[in-house]
């Protein structure tokens, strides 16, 4: 079964790989966390936490349209052309042609995360600010985007393209604004809406798990546990969105 899964893994790593909107993606990330020099220059406030804040969310929002871009067209480009009949056709089950395309596309973003981290870092050496709990803050950073391919990679079998990435961008936002539903409902009193806060709360992803930004560029400590409870997270509800992905894909009728 190992076998079969890196077969597929490594196949859409090389397929990923020659897709000029990963490279566009990465141009531009570059060219963004070299921006942050000039826009520390022009923004009131340290300029070290500034470059420090900007690299980081340049890494988190191009590290999430890469998972997008890339990862909801894993299922459905493999039907429009029909290769994905000629994979079944072979001794290899449904869920492991999408646990295959999930490990590729994992791939791929450690690949791309790896090369904007380390720009991001040459840039802070040059500024002589490097700091080494930035790698944290990029580590979990890398565990949201395998979060977020496992959801493209189930809306991919659930609808279109252009609809998967709707839909996982919207799960992307909803996932960092989350606590807001959790103060909405401390502040209702008992009944269905409060309810329906609390369980929305728990079914819905928490993005939030997975941002220690603040905390790293404002040099606050950060709880170990916090490392821990976010790997738990990712492996938990990420195999949960992974088996539903493999139950849909199995049920689903190929034409």
């Amino acid at each position: 079964m190992l076998v079969r899964i890196n077969a597929i893994a490594l196949n859409t790593f090389r397929e990923a790989i020659r897709h000029r909107i990963l490279y566009l993606l990465l141009i531009f990330a570059v060219a963004m966390i070299s921006f942050a020099q000039i826009l520390s220059l022009l923004t009131v406030g340290s300029e070290e936490k500034i470059i420090k804040d900007f690299g980081l969310a340049t890494i988190d929002v191009f590290g999430v349209l890469t998972a997008v871009f890339i990862g909801i067209g894993l299922v459905s480009r493999e039907i429009e052309r029909r290769t994905v009949y000629t994979l079944l056709a072979k001794p290899l089950h449904r869920f492991e042609f999408i646990l295959g395309k999930f490990a590729g596309l994992s791939i791929t973003l450690l690949v791309n995360t790896a090369v904007m981290t380390l720009w991001f870092f040459l840039v802070l050496l040059l500024k002589g600010a490097f700091d080494g709990t930035l790698a944290l803050a990029v580590l979990l950073l890398y565990f949201q985007f395998l979060l977020i391919t496992a959801m493209a990679v189930l809306f991919s079998c659930l609808s279109t393209p252009i609809l998967a990435s709707v839909m996982t961008l919207a799960l992307y936002v909803i996932g960092h604004l989350l606590w807001s539903l959790d103060l909405l409902a401390a502040r209702l009193t008992a009944g269905w809406g409060k309810f329906l806060c609390r369980a929305l709360y728990f079914v819905l992803p928490n993005l939030g798990t997975f941002d220690i930004k603040g905390e790293v560029v404002h040099g606050l400590p950060i709880d170990g546990t916090r490392i821990l409870w976010a790997a738990a997270y990712l492996v938990l509800y990420g195999s949960a969105i992974l088996w539903t992905a493999c139950a849909v894909f199995e049920r689903k009728e190929l034409q």
